[in-house]
């Protein structure tokens, strides 16, 4: 397969509408039964050999030690308990709201028993309707479906080489099911007091200064595929400062600013892996330094700090 094959959003976009919000209850079902993490680590999905899945999860109010996968081969859903017991239905066929029920009763099945605080899509335009009256998005290609899992399959290998390269606080490699987007996040020690007025999800997520890089599908904001990076509070002086490769754009978007690089520009060029690594590089290369990090300490080359092991 070539590295980054087309998606244009146009192509699936009423799948990606509907698998968001799939992807959403599963999540939130992940953040009621998972202990909190730093930043919200705890709650993001992680790539599989077939998918997506919620890392185990439970173990404690009664429910068992469980596991709920997507399987964006075979398009189904499964969910798995420690004791060995597994159950899974197709992802093909349903609503948002079929979905939802059919999830739960799967979970029942293995004896997990879940109630969702909030059981509504989270920042999504219809946040207002429950999970379980949406009957809008029932839309599901499985071609389309299985080819964003190999992108992002791909795009997942690409930042961990690039995470390779950071000693210091790292994020892992991680899907949010909020915006479906797959990022990896570089941090620094020093706080950042946001106010009570900031929400409790944002307050959480960005404590400590970070240089944030990331992929994702397009939205309506920005409809199609893009590479991002940007660093949270932005230094003075960063917006505006050249990036590579010459593609690469500073882009506003939902009153935050950060670096793009579209996705189509990078798989038409001779070396897409090496482009997007370069486009990281730059961003990071000029906003660590105008935050005052530690640019050659926190530096792990090939992923080693060994200095023997270095040569």
């Amino acid at each position: 397969m070539d590295l980054f094959p087309e998606i244009p959003l146009s192509q699936w976009r009423d799948s990606k509408e509907t698998l968001h919000r799939f992807t959403q209850i599963v999540g939130k079902i992940r953040l009621a039964n998972s202990v909190r993490r730093n930043h919200w680590w705890n709650v993001p999905f992680h790539l599989t050999g077939r998918g997506i899945t919620t890392r185990p999860m439970g173990g404690a109010g009664g429910n068992p030690v469980f596991t709920v996968d997507f399987d964006f081969v075979d398009h189904r859903l499964t969910a798995s308990a420690l004791d060995g017991s597994t159950t899974s239905f197709p992802l093909l066929g349903h609503s948002v709201a079929s979905f939802y029920r059919e999830t739960l009763a799967a979970l029942g099945r293995i004896g997990v028993t879940v109630t969702l605080p909030h059981p509504h899509p989270y920042t999504l335009p219809d946040a207002h309707r429950p999970f379980a009256e949406d009957t809008e998005h029932a839309s599901y290609d499985p071609f389309w479906v299985n080819r964003h899992w190999q992108v992002l399959s791909q795009v997942n290998l690409v930042l961990e080489e690039f995470a390779s390269g950071f000693c210091g606080k790292i994020s892992p490699v991680h899907l949010f099911w909020h915006s479906y987007d797959l990022a990896v996040t570089r941090f620094s020690d020093r706080s950042v007091e946001l106010g009570a007025d900031v929400d409790p999800v944002t307050r959480e997520a960005y404590s400590r200064e970070v240089i944030s890089c990331g992929f994702w599908f397009g939205d309506e904001d920005l409809p199609r595929p893009a590479f991002y990076a940007y660093a949270a509070p932005e230094p003075t002086g960063l917006f505006g400062r050249p990036l590579r490769p010459a593609a690469a754009l500073w882009t506003e978007r939902g009153g935050s600013r950060l670096a793009t690089l579209d996705y189509d520009e990078v798989r038409g060029g001779p070396d897409p892996r090496a482009a997007v690594l370069d486009f990281y590089a730059s961003l990071y290369e000029s906003a660590a330094p105008l935050d005052g990090w530690d640019v050659a300490r926190l530096a792990s080359p090939g992923g080693i700090t060994d200095p023997l092991a270095r040569g």
